[in-house]
């Protein structure tokens, strides 16, 4: 990715898929260093690790594709907190958000989300303490424009996805200019497309908000490379900068 007048692919940037694991052996993978851990509540309600990330259904690898397709020399940490039947709990995104935290990653990859309200004082509390480490939280905004935590949290990056925005442009809904009453949950949001291009380039089968965050998270390390040693808020500054900010007759809603 091109920033700041110089090409940047994430090199020295840990990115954590918290999802639901990752196969080492997916040939898009290919020269991407990968660990990763599984993790489970045990009956006492406490985190549990274990050292085995295989993906059991696919869409955490999916995840770390298109992660690797915009940053192919960062670091892939497989969180994993789902298995083949791609079922989980805030408990567990929160032990995500915090294992991941404590395991240097600079960017944490949510493609899920909750809308229970009542679990996301509990978000907040791993989202603000991953923040103030340095990590940039991304999460996948819900893809029918309702409520979604962590994306609507203030401390993490949203992610929305449309089909007119193209891979390398993504907007920002700055709530200063678009008020929520006016844009909905799309106010403070990164706006960023969920095609995968097919093998010829045409536009491929549309993936939504999930995977727009993969994308995001992509070029959030290549900038995370280029400002080396700033902290998360200097990273998120720099991408609303990136960002193009829409007028009302885009139409998105």
């Amino acid at each position: 990715m091109r920033f700041m007048g110089r090409e940047y692919t994430g090199k020295g940037i840990a990115i954590a898929v918290v999802d639901s694991g990752i196969d080492k052996d997916d040939p898009r993978l290919a020269g991407a260093e990968v660990e990763g851990w599984s993790i489970t509540l045990g009956a006492t309600g406490h985190a549990m690790l274990s050292s085995d990330c295989h993906d059991e259904n696919g869409h955490g690898t999916e995840i770390a594709a298109a992660i690797h397709a915009i940053a192919p020399d960062a670091k892939l940490l497989a969180v994993k907190i789902m298995g083949a039947r791609l079922r989980t709990s805030a408990e567990l995104m929160a032990a995500g958000i915090e294992t991941s935290s404590k395991n240097k990653a600079r960017v944490i990859n949510l493609s899920l989300g909750t809308p229970n309200m009542g679990k996301a004082l509990l978000l907040r509390d791993c989202c603000a303490n991953a923040v103030e480490a340095g990590n940039v939280v991304l999460a996948a905004a819900h893809p029918k424009g309702e409520r979604a935590y962590p994306a609507d949290l203030p401390e993490t990056i949203g992610i929305a996805a449309h089909p007119d925005c193209p891979l390398d442009k993504f907007f920002f809904f700055d709530p200063r200019r678009f008020p929520r009453k006016e844009w909905g949950v799309l106010s403070d949001k990164f706006l960023a497309h969920g095609y995968a291009m097919a093998p010829d380039g045409t536009q491929g089968k549309y993936r939504g908000s999930g995977m727009a965050t993969a994308y995001m998270s992509g070029v959030t390390a290549c900038i995370a490379e280029a400002l080396a040693g700033r902290g998360a808020m200097d990273v998120i500054k720099a991408l609303k900068r990136q960002a193009l900010v829409p007028v009302p007759e885009i139409g998105y809603s």
